[in-house]
């Protein structure tokens, strides 16, 4: 009988994902964005075959992806190297020579949408406005095109339209919890929630006819529910709600007029079905605990990418009640027994609030007895139970994590959500020193002897967490996050700039709250040892931000090693840099740490 070895803890980092996908309007073909390669790519599938085969290899990941609506063609968008400067082109559907759609240097570009006879592309872009944003029409034979959309006032994109095309759907983003949706028909402009100065959000919104519109709001409630609105009678209308539940995505089936609605409670995803002939809401259960993107075919067949902490993403169909993964991904070589699922725990903060977290222990066998403190990146994002190849990578190696979900945090209402605005530094900072102390008064770690990291808002929280508290930590690492509030807002590209007074602060009026919250106003006490890792391409956390910290940190005279990625942007997107970058961590962590590795 031939035994074999404990697989190699840089399998868990060999586990491959998936960005995007879209299936053809006739069901023949699926296209996905993939690693597969170990850098992202266009796969395809000629279904029901589920055998892939590359169409591209640009060695780019994808951002926008469709098919038209005869099955002819993939539109889809790609950046370079992580620096978010979306270019649109036409992919053959096995793959082959691309087409230049839209290519402007310099431009982000957002949110492709083909008309109905597919001749004409609509999208948004930041040439022209990039504050606030244009749409435009391209009538893909001439390659004429006219503005359709001017953005005014906030970040304005085109969301979609009408059947008959003359209406469209647009939104309006003065902030993550500040999103109004309008529809545009000729030069009327009609808001869809009920005036109101109280702010909300609509974060998605569908067509069901020429006249009618249901849409995911918030207004008037701190949870996102499901309303219509009736373009004809100008009548707004709450349709269905669910307690500590908030709608997240919305997808309409045509042929069965049945609504599918994503929803987000706490950590997990629900998924539902309303039918609107009579109303009738289902649940439906799902292969996976969050929910990345819904697909439904003409056909009535559900598509649904998703993951779940101790399964990687998958892209799956539904075949009555049951659903057929149409891609295989797993952990290479690794039995799911070894995999860790987390806890869901609650403690409280300083207020008296309830901090929702995630707790993944290391098994016994490999504990090493360390524990990562995570703060999350966002901050209007949560930890929630998706799979991280890193966490189980850690897990693997004997170290437990654990990563709140500190006020800021989407999955709680738009309360919890708001909490964060113009207050990074204080709530959420206190939130995560109660999660370290119930950590200690729990038995679960030492105070000066836990493991700090975290990445974009997570490393910024890293940061400020080193400077203020720095006696509950031995080691930190700061993946791409803010050290400096001013020269952040500074930064960031030009279409968040009108939000970041609400988000963040302003640097005249809020200026003695900036240089609190910023991570480099504490650089004397920042004394534990620290990795910094950084994107060079980042548009969102500039490279400058992990530059000027590890300067000053370096001319100090501490104890900080600095990893600069030259072709990544704000994470990585490249299988070789991310395995090097957590391999890189691992060895900075042990150092460390008590106990040695088991053999």
């Amino acid at each position: 009988m031939i035994t074999f070895p404990k697989p190699d803890v840089e399998q868990f980092l060999r586990t491959f994902s998936i960005a995007d996908f879209a299936v053809s309007p006739d069901e023949k073909h699926l296209v996905f964005s993939t690693n597969l390669s170990g850098k992202y790519n266009l796969w395809g599938m000629d279904l029901p075959n589920s055998f892939p085969y590359p169409l591209t290899s640009i060695n780019q990941s994808c951002q926008g992806l469709i098919y038209d609506k005869k099955s002819r063609f993939i539109i889809a968008g790609f950046d370079q190297d992580g620096n978010e400067n979306t270019q649109f082109y036409g992919v053959p559907l096995n793959g082959g020579t691309m087409k230049e759609i839209v290519n402007h240097e310099n431009t982000r570009n957002f949110m492709p949408k083909l008309s109905n006879d597919s001749k004409k592309l609509y999208y948004t872009t930041s040439r022209g406005n990039p504050s606030f944003l244009n749409s435009y029409c391209l009538d893909l034979e001439s390659g004429q095109e006219r503005l359709v959309l001017e953005g005014k006032d906030a970040a304005t994109y085109l969301f979609g339209f009408s059947p008959d095309e003359e209406t469209l759907l647009y939104y309006k983003h003065f902030a993550n919890t500040y999103t109004l949706l309008y529809a545009k028909k000729g030069n009327e402009d009609i808001l869809l929630t009920p005036p109101t100065e109280k702010q909300h959000t609509v974060n998605d919104g569908v067509f069901v006819s020429d006249s009618m519109i249901y849409l995911l709001t918030d207004y008037d409630s701190d949870f996102t529910y499901l309303a219509s609105y009736n373009l004809e009678t100008n009548k707004f209308c709450k349709v269905k709600e669910l307690e500590n539940e908030s709608f997240t995505a919305i997808t309409y089936s045509k042929e069965n007029q049945l609504l599918y609605i994503t929803s987000q409670k706490g950590v997990e995803d629900q998924l539902y079905e309303i039918n609107l002939q009579n109303e009738n809401w289902r649940n439906i259960p799902v292969p996976c605990s969050v929910i990345n993107k819904l697909e439904v075919a003409a056909s009535g067949t559900l598509y649904l990418f998703g993951m779940s902490a101790t399964k990687p993403h998958n892209i799956y169909k539904s075949t009555g009640d049951e659903w057929v993964s149409l891609t295989k991904y797993t952990v290479p070589g690794v039995d799911s027994n070894e995999l860790v699922e987390p806890d869901i725990i609650t403690y409280p903060s300083f207020d008296g609030r309830e901090i929702e977290s995630l707790f993944f222990r290391a098994k016994k066998e490999n504990d090493n007895g360390e524990v990562i403190f995570w703060p999350h990146g966002g901050p209007q994002a949560a930890e929630r139970k998706f799979f991280r190849a890193s966490f189980q990578f850690f897990l693997n190696n004997g170290y437990s994590i654990f990563a709140p979900n500190f006020r800021g945090s989407t999955g709680y209402g738009l309360e919890f959500m708001k909490m964060v605005e113009g207050d990074w530094g204080n709530g959420p900072r206190l939130d995560n020193v109660a999660g370290l102390d119930w950590l200690i008064d729990q038995g679960h770690a030492q105070k000066g002897n836990i493991l700090l990291m975290g990445g974009s808002f997570g490393g910024y929280m890293a940061l400020l967490l080193h400077g203020r508290h720095a006696d509950y930590f031995k080691a930190v690492v700061d993946i791409f996050g803010p050290s400096n509030l001013f020269s952040f807002i500074n930064s960031v590209p030009e279409d968040w700039k009108p939000v970041m007074d609400q988000w963040v602060g302003n640097p005249k009026k809020d200026k003695e709250k900036l240089i609190e919250y910023s991570p480099i106003t504490y650089l004397e006490s920042m004394i534990k040892p620290m990795l910094v890792i950084q994107g060079a391409n980042d548009p969102r956390v500039v490279k400058e931000e992990s530059d000027q910290i590890v300067q000053a940190l370096k001319d100090k005279g501490r104890d900080v090693d600095y990893m600069l990625l030259e072709n990544e942007g704000h994470g990585f997107s490249k299988k070789e840099n991310e395995i090097a970058v957590y391999q890189k961590i691992l060895s900075f962590l042990k150092r460390f740490t008590a106990v040695t590795e088991k053999v």
